[in-house]
């Protein structure tokens, strides 16, 4: 009851303020990934919640996600609560995982306002600590150049089984999505999603509806605004 009751209220703030930015608040020092929520940098940052399919009905497979910012990179950590987790044999963390999107994994998806919409960077990390990154064109869906494409961010992942929980944490160099440096006020186009179990029974779980069954779907984007 306590689990379902948790529930409810997540997905009921996030229905609410799905149309509010996400608040990026501002870290006083650049700081080490850990993936712990209870590390000094992210028991500061606000806690947030994605808890929605991707016709803005509740899901069952929420998560909750921090994210702070520095001079140089924007920080996300995400934690999943799971029942069973989709994973990858023989993972590979020295190098990028093609089609990671086909295991558990949460995924960031972010533009420049200084690109067209149809620009955006997108960014992945599993429980396992796997990682991808990839340039977007909807214009070309030049899959190759997407690929090639490296970022610079870094990951670090850890799995609970005692709380049934995992921790996923990324640091995005900003000089990937933005040219110019970051500011309070700086606002960046956004959507953040959770891939979850087997097919015919996979879950997407997201902070804002696209409306249709594709996470590239660049209009239906949110704001993230870089706070103080």
């Amino acid at each position: 009851m306590k689990h379902a009751a948790w529930f409810l209220l997540a997905t009921a703030t996030v229905v609410s303020a799905q149309t509010a930015p996400i608040q990026c608040k501002r870290a006083a020092n650049s700081f080490a990934l850990s993936a712990d929520p209870e590390s000094p940098p992210w028991k500061q940052a606000p806690v947030q919640y994605a808890a929605i399919d991707k016709f803005g009905k509740p899901s069952p497979s929420r998560f909750e996600f921090r994210t702070l910012w520095t001079s140089t990179d924007l920080h996300f950590l995400f934690i999943c609560p799971y029942e069973e987790l989709n994973l990858k044999p023989n993972p590979a963390t020295d190098k990028e995982t093609y089609e990671l999107w086909n295991w558990d994994v949460t995924e960031i998806f972010i533009g420049s306002d200084t690109d067209p919409e149809h620009r955006y960077r997108e960014y992945q990390v599993s429980p396992q600590g796997e990682w991808v990154d990839l340039d977007i064109d909807r214009k070309s869906m030049d899959g190759k150049k997407a690929w090639l494409w490296n970022s610079g961010f870094a990951v670090k992942a850890r799995i609970d089984a005692e709380r049934k929980s995992w921790y996923g944490e990324m640091r995005i160099p900003i000089s990937s999505i933005d040219s110019r440096p970051p500011e309070p006020g700086r606002e960046f186009r956004i959507n953040l999603y959770r891939l979850t179990g087997k097919v015919p029974h996979r879950l997407s779980t997201m902070w804002t509806p696209t409306m249709n069954s594709s996470h590239h779907t660049p209009e239906k984007f949110g704001r993230m605004v870089l706070g103080r």
